[in-house]
């Protein structure tokens, strides 16, 4: 591999789902598109960022790619998702939007002044994170960016 990575690299994170049409309702209400050319019955490709996508796929279609076993995300944890919002406003604005379209919540609210986060289930019980992070923070490293805050 590169270092730095490439700038072409893609992530495509896989994540079955018990029912796709609803599961694509309720990315939507939190503001996610998804890619026409990569989306039918069995499948939506989400769109999270430039070069970052979550596959939903049907438990069907998972299984096709998954060597293993499934675990049931509402009893086993497995993976955190997190994604990043532009403000600590809008952490609060994704996270009303996924508990109102039927999420769960799974913590409160988490400051850290450099860093802000709600995290809550999805509809199949994934674990999700909305953060936001001071930009500076973010290039510099919280403890960076706390010393000089202190200075």
């Amino acid at each position: 591999m590169t270092k730095p990575a490439h700038p072409g690299r893609m992530l495509f994170v896989n994540l079955p789902v018990t029912d796709l049409e609803r599961s694509k309702a309720f990315f939507a209400e939190l503001g996610f598109t998804f890619n026409p050319a990569f989306t039918d019955e069995t499948a939506a490709c989400m769109l999270v960022g430039e070069h970052a996508f979550v596959m939903l796929l049907t438990r069907e279609k998972f299984a096709q790619f998954s060597k293993l076993p499934m675990a049931d995300p509402t009893t086993h944890t497995l993976a955190l998702y997190s994604f990043s919002v532009s403000s600590r406003e809008e952490v609060d604005k994704v996270s009303a939007a996924a508990l109102a379209a039927g999420a769960s919540e799974a913590d409160g609210a988490e400051d850290y002044g450099f860093m802000y986060s709600r995290s809550f289930f999805d509809l199949d019980g994934h674990g999700w994170q909305v953060m936001w992070m001071d930009t500076t923070a973010a290039e510099q490293g919280p403890e960076a960016y706390e010393a000089a805050d202190r200075s």
